[in-house]
């Protein structure tokens, strides 16, 4: 992919790839990198530095510790806070980076719309984790971080390969994230709040001007 290629395929790797990176940055730029240095995947001049030895060495080794760190409980949820301020800005500059070649106006837009996936995708996965992480057994951990690796491989591949699956797939990501987020957001607030009031015990009402004290055990 190069300064010729179509404005489509560039914008399908944009999307793609600032989507996954919302999941797995580090797969993102590890799969990429390597493609491009084997020659399976011709890059835009925007992302050469991708397979850059330093660039693609730190790539795969923060990948392994990812791929550790991303199945185990509490860890996780860790590890995604950290990385909000990683993953997002990175999703909007990998598609700004795939559309340079188009134009200043086209990388705006890609760096603007770029990071807005990376955010919901990045908010869908840590959202969904503190849900899975109520329960303290690993197994949904796994199951999720799997399932995650695997989105962004075949993520990458319908960018690279079959534009129009990519795009049929985002929308439906998306709607399952308007619906989602939600619902995280509203059982990670109760939990919250069941917890502050755990801890916190009854908190008892103030008193009005004049109105009499009244005993530990409620009574005047």
């Amino acid at each position: 992919m190069d300064a010729l290629a179509p404005l489509s395929d560039q914008l399908a790797l944009a999307l793609g790839a600032s989507w996954a990176s919302g999941l797995n940055l580090y797969a993102v730029a590890a799969l990429l990198g390597f493609g491009s240095l084997l020659g399976w995947v011709e890059l835009p001049a925007g992302l050469a530095m991708l397979q850059d030895p330093v660039v693609l060495g730190a790539a795969a080794l923060l990948y392994l510790v990812e791929f550790v760190t991303d199945k185990i409980p509490g860890v996780d949820s860790v590890w995604d806070g950290l990385h909000t301020f990683i993953r997002i800005p990175a999703g909007a500059m990998i598609a700004a980076g795939a559309l340079g070649d188009a134009g200043m106006l086209a990388e705006a837009a890609a760096l603007a719309f770029g990071g807005g996936l990376a955010a919901t995708a990045h908010a869908t996965k840590a959202g969904g984790r503190a849900v899975i992480n109520t329960s303290p057994e690993p197994v949904s951990n796994w199951i999720a971080s799997i399932t995650e690796d695997v989105a962004v491989i075949a993520g990458l591949w319908a960018a690279l390969n079959q534009p129009w699956l990519l795009a049929v797939f985002l929308v439906l990501f998306l709607l399952f994230a308007a619906w989602l987020l939600p619902r995280v957001w509203r059982l990670l607030t109760g939990v919250i709040g069941s917890v502050g009031r755990l801890f916190g015990g009854r908190r008892d009402r103030p008193r009005r001007p004049g109105e009499p004290r009244r005993a530990p055990n409620g009574d005047p």
